[in-house]
């Protein structure tokens, strides 16, 4: 495989009407998660790629079982638990460009049981890059035990590694723990993929170029601070500073994804050779892209559409 991913995969409801949930009646099902939305914008730009999960034993489960053959993600790596469920989300649709409001439907789920244990599935799996979210180390202790045994694992086996923070605020116990374990890990990782808010959250610090300086002195080899329409800071410890301009949008439909179609962009930039900056520039682009579509992966390039939006593919 090119990058072996892992997270919990969810089924999203998105309203069709722009009112408030508790009114909403009409909804269109999407596949939801941030890794696996990453996964999918790697596949469909002709990467190959791994998904480690749990899946319930039900409807929305089966769903995302062919979301995945259909994206052409191996799926082998997912097991499904009998008697277990699959979590699900609900998002209204905003037409203001703003976030719009979401209500997950997680706690049990299947995906929240993976352990360390889940590791076993990886034997003999051979990959050249995994990327982790701050998401499931949040679901809880076994989860966060398996993102940091990943680590491990991708360290004895040679694998570069990425990490978007995706701060989740109420998935954590508290704001240190969440500050605490997120820090932990970035500094664990090559290549780390924070917002510019996320960023001032776990350091303390305002400007991105101050947040990207600290990501590198704890560790990290190369950091993208996300900074919305403004484009991307970019820095690493071979000497590169370069701010790199966002991609104008004429129409925001939907912000959800974004992020996770720009860490697509960057990462597979970076597995084709592309210098960072201009990694981020893919990423940038893809991102645009994604924003003006209304489910968090509808947007994701093929590679075909990739090229005729004329960004650099190495």
């Amino acid at each position: 495989m090119d990058v072996l991913t892992l997270g919990e995969a969810m089924v999203l409801f998105a309203a069709e009407d722009a009112v408030p949930l508790a009114q909403a009646s009409r909804f269109r099902r999407h596949s939801a998660g941030a890794e696996l939305n990453v996964a999918i914008g790697l596949a469909r730009l002709g990467l190959r790629v791994g998904y480690l999960s749990r899946l319930g034993a039900d409807s929305l489960g089966r769903f995302l079982l062919d979301t995945l053959a259909c994206e052409g993600i191996v799926s082998g790596l997912v097991e499904v638990c009998e008697g277990q469920r699959t979590g699900f989300m609900l998002k209204a649709r905003a037409t203001d460009g703003s976030d719009p409001e979401i209500e997950y439907h997680r706690r049990g789920s299947a995906a929240s049981g993976m352990g360390p244990q889940d590791l076993q599935r990886l034997a003999g799996v051979r990959a050249r890059h995994l990327h982790l979210t701050g998401i499931s180390p949040a679901l809880s202790a076994g989860c966060r035990a398996l993102v940091f045994d990943a680590v491990r694992w991708a360290r004895e086996h040679g694998l570069s590694i990425s990490f978007d923070p995706n701060l989740r605020p109420r998935l954590w116990a508290g704001a240190r723990e969440m500050v605490d374990t997120v820090n932990e890990l970035a500094a664990l990782c090559d290549l780390v993929l924070p917002g510019v808010e996320e960023g001032r959250c776990l350091t303390g610090l305002q400007s991105p170029e101050a947040i990207a300086d600290h990501c590198l002195e704890r560790g990290a080899s190369q950091v993208v601070v996300k900074l919305g329409a403004a484009g991307a800071w970019c820095a690493a410890r071979d000497g590169t500073r370069q701010l790199v301009p966002g991609v104008p949008v004429p129409h925001v439909v939907d912000t959800v994804g974004a992020g996770d179609g720009f860490a697509a962009g960057v990462i597979s930039g970076l597995l084709e050779g592309l210098t960072l900056p201009e990694a981020a520039m893919r990423g940038n682009r893809i991102g645009a892209r994604v924003v003006q579509h209304p489910g968090d992966s509808d947007g994701l390039p093929t590679r075909c559409q990739l090229d005729q939006a004329g960004s650099p593919v190495g």
